[in-house]
C-alpha cells in the first residue's frame, strides 16, 4: 500500500468517527455550524460537508446555520428506564429527598427516577398527589402518606394516568413542590416527551405547584429526540448527577434555575 494510498484510509477512518461524533452531538437538538466546528476542532467548511454527506444518507436535516436529526426517536417502556442509568437515579432521588420538608403536599410526576424518589418517602409524613401507578403499592402502605391518585386514561409505556379526568382533577389542588421527570431537559426549550397530551399534564403540574423540582441524569440534559414540549417556570430546581457536563450546569443556572449536583 502506498504512503498516498494510506493517507487516504486514515483521512477516511477520521471522517466516519467524526461523522458519528457529530450524530452524538445532534442528539441534543439542532446544533449550530460554528459550535460543532469548535467542538471538534476542524474548519466550519468541513462541518459543512460532513452534514451534507449525513443529510445525503438521510441521517439529518439541514436547517439554516445547522441540522437536526430526522426521524422519531421510541419511546422506552417504564422497565427499560428503570435498567438505564441506575446508580445516578438512585443518587439524583436522594438528593431530591434531601430537599423535602415533613408536611409538604408533593405532585410527582410519571417516570423511573420519580419513582425512586417516591420510594424513599414511605417514613415521611406528606401529602402526595400522583399520576405515577408504579408507585401506588409502595405509598399506599406507607402510614404517614395522604395518597391522592390522580385518575384517568392509563399510558401503558410509562405507567401513568393522563388525559382531561387527571387534568380536572389536579386543577382543584395545589402543592408546594412537583417532582418532575422528562425524556430531555433542554435550557431555553423546557422538557421534552412523546406527545402533546403528555406535556400539557406536566404543564399543569408545574403550574399547580409553588417549587418545580427537575429530576434528570446526565443523558437527559439537552436531550431533544422528541416532537412534544412543556415549558419550565422562571425558577426552578434541577437535580442531576455528577457525570452533567459543565457547560449544561452553566446554561442552567444562567437561564434561572438551581442546580443541584447528587454525589
Amino acid at each position: 500500500m502506498t504512503s498516498v494510498t494510506k493517507g487516504r484510509d486514515s483521512m477516511s477512518m477520521r471522517s466516519k468517527e467524526r461523522r458519528a461524533r457529530l450524530l452524538d452531538a445532534l442528539n441534543a437538538g439542532e446544533i449550530d455550524v460554528d459550535d460543532l466546528a469548535r467542538r471538534f476542532d476542524v474548519s466550519a467548511s468541513t462541518v459543512r460537508r460532513d452534514l451534507q454527506f449525513l443529510s445525503k444518507n438521510n441521517h439529518v436535516r439541514r436547517t439554516y446555520g445547522g441540522a437536526i436529526l430526522t426521524g422519531h426517536v421510541a419511546e422506552a417502556t417504564l422497565d427499560q428506564r428503570i435498567a438505564v442509568q441506575g446508580k445516578a437515579k438512585q443518587a439524583i432521588a436522594l438528593a431530591a429527598a434531601d430537599l423535602i420538608k415533613d408536611g409538604e403536599t408533593l405532585i410527582l410526576d410519571a417516570g423511573s427516577t420519580v419513582a425512586a424518589f417516591g420510594r424513599l418517602l414511605l417514613q415521611r409524613k406528606l401529602r402526595i398527589i400522583t399520576n405515577n401507578l408504579a408507585l401506588l403499592p409502595f405509598l399506599a402502605k406507607a402510614p404517614g402518606i395522604e395518597l391522592i391518585v390522580l385518575g384517568g386514561t392509563i399510558r401503558a409505556t410509562s405507567m401513568s394516568t393522563m388525559g382531561p379526568l387527571a387534568a380536572e382533577a389536579l386543577r382543584r389542588m395545589t402543592a408546594d413542590r412537583a417532582i418532575m421527570s422528562a425524556d430531555g431537559v433542554v435550557e431555553g426549550r423546557g422538557l421534552c416527551e412523546a406527545d402533546l397530551e403528555q406535556v400539557a399534564l406536566k404543564s399543569l403540574m408545574m403550574q399547580q405547584a409553588k417549587d418545580v423540582i427537575i429530576l434528570a441524569d446526565a443523558g437527559k440534559l439537552g436531550r431533544a429526540e422528541q416532537d412534544a414540549w412543556a415549558p419550565l417556570p422562571p425558577h426552578w430546581t434541577l437535580v442531576t448527577d455528577g457525570d452533567a457536563p459543565n457547560n449544561q450546569r452553566v446554561m442552567f443556572a444562567a437561564s434561572g434555575a438551581r442546580v443541584v449536583v447528587a454525589r
